[in-house]
């Protein structure tokens, strides 16, 4: 059987190229992964996902399907891969983090949370044994453990009470997945979660209990949640000294262009983010040669193409005052064209990345690329 983790190149420091073999094809790492919440990567069409965004991998969420469209939709269907009509790799979170972000008058317990609807106000409860039959159902490729996250800042006892649960929660997502196989014939993988807030000696506790779990991959949760960009790549350092070099790693909810470098550089191989979608529906574009806000009067008149280093077909068909026209006049078709491009320069990035770990020149670029991409254009 085909190694689930191949690591192609590790560069002078920790950044490392790579390759994960899932039953729905490879993934070169490392990887930004487009989040799909509800079955949708916002705005954009799946074949444009594919063919011009040039996504390994997408993201969905246990929270959202589950309220909508359901899971006896969803186990009719055949999962969400047919659901969809996506045939590459998925990764689904837990529902934890939504839980705790979106849903009303929760009530935490240890057998898990009781949650409102955020949609009709219904009461559901989520354990660590509903998350993990829920995310068998939805039938993705990876699928995280169930975990609870706490928000920036927090208290220390907060924070370790916390993480000793999400610890108990994690040997009971072990057992459960453990007495329940797949469902749709091929093969499903848990990663479990670091937590810890922003305490070093909290984080490394986790990290050695999660290690010792000895899944297949390994999840850094609870950071890029208002913390100083500082404190994410302190504790991203010293949660990567400590997880097994030889399996992969994946930074939730990480972030901007020079998160995503950073990260990279820390030993991460795996990230997804809401960003490049979310601010291309504001008007927000991330380029090679900075930021962009195509609401600014400066664009009105400048009719070259959109992003000159651009990869997608958006980048040379429309200009810069077109798409700002479009913006201004608040047309649905100014976000599409956003989260394309957004998205395309988020995995042309990775790709570009993964280019220099394999050249043998990643930080020595990564230092210089990174004022630049931070710049506002």
């Amino acid at each position: 059987m085909q190694k689930f983790f191949n690591i192609e190149k590790t560069s002078e420091g920790k950044a490392r190229a790579g390759e994960l073999t899932t039953d729905h094809g490879k993934i070169q790492t490392p990887i930004f992964m487009p989040v799909g919440t509800v079955a949708s990567v916002k705005t954009v069409h799946q074949r444009e996902l594919k063919e011009d965004i040039k996504a390994q991998i997408i993201l969905g969420n246990t929270y959202h399907l589950y309220l909508r469209p359901g899971m006896e939709t969803m186990q009719e269907a055949g999962g969400l891969h047919k659901f969809m009509n996506w045939d590459l790799p998925i990764l689904t979170d837990s529902g934890g983090f939504q839980v705790f972000s979106l849903a009303s008058s929760r009530k935490m317990s240890e057998e898990g949370a009781r949650f409102k609807s955020h949609i009709d106000g219904s009461y559901h409860m989520f354990s660590p044994e509903k998350s993990m039959e829920i995310q068998r159902q939805i039938g993705a490729d990876i699928f995280m453990a169930f975990d609870e996250c706490v928000a920036y800042p927090c208290e220390y006892n907060q924070a370790k009470t916390s993480m000793e649960l999400t610890h108990r929660w994690l040997k009971r997502c072990i057992e459960w997945t453990e007495n329940n196989p797949e469902l749709y014939g091929y093969k499903q993988r848990l990663f479990p979660i670091v937590q810890g807030s922003t305490f070093s000696d909290l984080r490394k506790i986790s990290a050695e209990v999660i290690a010792e779990a000895g899944a297949e991959g390994n999840a850094i949760g609870g950071l890029s949640v208002g913390e100083p960009e500082e404190e994410m790549y302190r504790i991203t350092d010293e949660v990567t000294d400590i997880l097994p070099k030889e399996k992969p790693r994946y930074l939730m909810g990480v972030g901007t262009p020079w998160n995503i470098l950073e990260s990279i550089g820390l030993g991460i191989d795996m990230m997804d983010c809401v960003m490049p979608t979310r601010n291309a529906r504001n008007a927000m574009l991330f380029t090679w040669k900075g930021v962009m806000n195509m609401k600014n009067e400066k664009w009105k008149k400048d009719f070259s193409p959109l992003d000159e280093f651009g990869t997608s077909y958006v980048d040379r068909e429309y200009s810069k005052a077109y798409v700002r026209h479009l913006f201004v006049s608040k047309e649905y078709l100014a976000k599409q064209i956003a989260s394309v491009h957004n998205l395309a320069f988020y995995l042309d990035l990775v790709k570009v990345a993964r280019e220099h770990i394999l050249a043998g020149d990643f930080y020595e670029w990564k230092n210089s690329v990174v004022p630049v991409l931070r710049q506002r254009l």
